[in-house]
């Protein structure tokens, strides 16, 4: 594993030798700050050596980090696009086969660049097309055709519009109906994953499959409308880190890191984002494992606005088949 100049290490994927920071940094805010405010924490955070930028269609934060990277550019932070390491996904609205290579040359339009690094499945449903809005209507989802869908994220790959692809939010068995037909299996799945809830199943899976495991809301995602402080207020955690001389935040990106997983942190506070990028000189031993390994275990990302009493999924235990 190479690693970044600012020390950030670097996962290399198996099957086309593309390299991907294991630290990214996320742009969904909730509630939204703002373009400006968007785009001003983004060039912060390349001051400070982030290189690589999780974004999607459904974020609004394409064209903010998009103007954040030509900044960046004309004012040396960075001396080439190549640098940077960009995410974005495919909303459900463009979940068709037909409109997942239109969907990503838009978001291309909105970064201002001429390709991604990674193309990502937002959610494992569609919904009418060119449906935007969030929460989705019940009455507008649709199951997912796997097979037009990802043979489209495959040509998007093969027109060289992104150099990776991938899913996020897919259980194992969704995973195994997508490798059951891919050419070019997903590289990542990007899915909750922190101290509280381990996903050891999941990460089994991914590691016996190729896939890289990315982790969202790694730290409990508080202070939104799904998360809570059950991360940054568990006592262990808590105990750990006052040992270590770190924070509660710190030992649960750093666990998320030694069990071999990608991190998207989100933090437009700057002396957090300087705190986040301080997990890579040192480690946890033994017994702090063992004891954040017997943490109780809950989902934070129910994935309830993915239901529908008309279906596709039609309870919480459909969306992730009971994992």
């Amino acid at each position: 594993m190479g690693s970044t100049s600012f020390g950030i290490p670097e996962h290399r994927f198996g099957s086309n030798g593309e390299k991907m920071p294991v630290l990214g940094f996320g742009t969904a805010v909730f509630p939204p700050v703002g373009a400006e405010a968007t785009k001003m924490a983004i060039l912060q955070s390349i001051k400070l050596g982030y290189r690589h930028f999780d974004t999607a269609a459904k974020y609004g934060s394409e064209q903010p980090l998009g103007e954040a990277i030509q900044e960046a550019l004309s004012i040396g932070l960075i001396q080439s696009r190549d640098e940077l390491f960009i995410t974005t996904k495919l909303w459900c609205g463009d979940a068709h086969g037909d409109l997942v290579v239109p969907a990503l040359k838009r978001s291309l339009q909105n970064l201002k660049l001429e390709y991604l690094d990674l193309f990502l499945i937002h959610w494992p449903v569609s919904c009418k097309p060119g449906t935007y809005e969030f929460p989705i209507k019940e009455e507008s989802f649709l199951p997912m055709d796997f097979n037009s869908v990802w043979a489209a994220m495959e040509e998007c790959q093969r027109l060289n519009l992104t150099k990776s692809i991938g899913v996020s939010n897919f259980s194992c068995k969704k995973l195994t109906d997508i490798l059951a037909i891919a050419n070019i299996p997903p590289a990542v799945n990007q899915v909750e994953m922190n101290p509280m809830w381990q996903q050891k199943k999941l990460r089994e899976f991914c590691r016996a499959n190729g896939i890289f495991l990315t982790a969202y809301s790694p730290l409990g995602a508080n202070r939104t409308f799904w998360g809570g402080d059950r991360v940054l207020e568990c006592e262990v955690l808590k105990e750990i880190a006052k040992a270590k001389g770190k924070t509660a935040a710190q030992v649960s990106l750093r666990w998320i890191y030694e069990q071999g997983v990608g991190v998207i942190v989100k933090s437009f506070n700057g002396e957090r984002m300087k705190q986040n990028l301080g997990i890579f000189d040192w480690s946890l031993d033994e017994d702090e494992l063992k004891k954040i390994d017997q943490l109780p275990q809950s989902r934070g990302v129910t994935g309830v606005a993915y239901t529908s009493k008309y279906g596709p999924f039609r309870t919480v235990e459909d969306i992730w088949d009971g994992e």
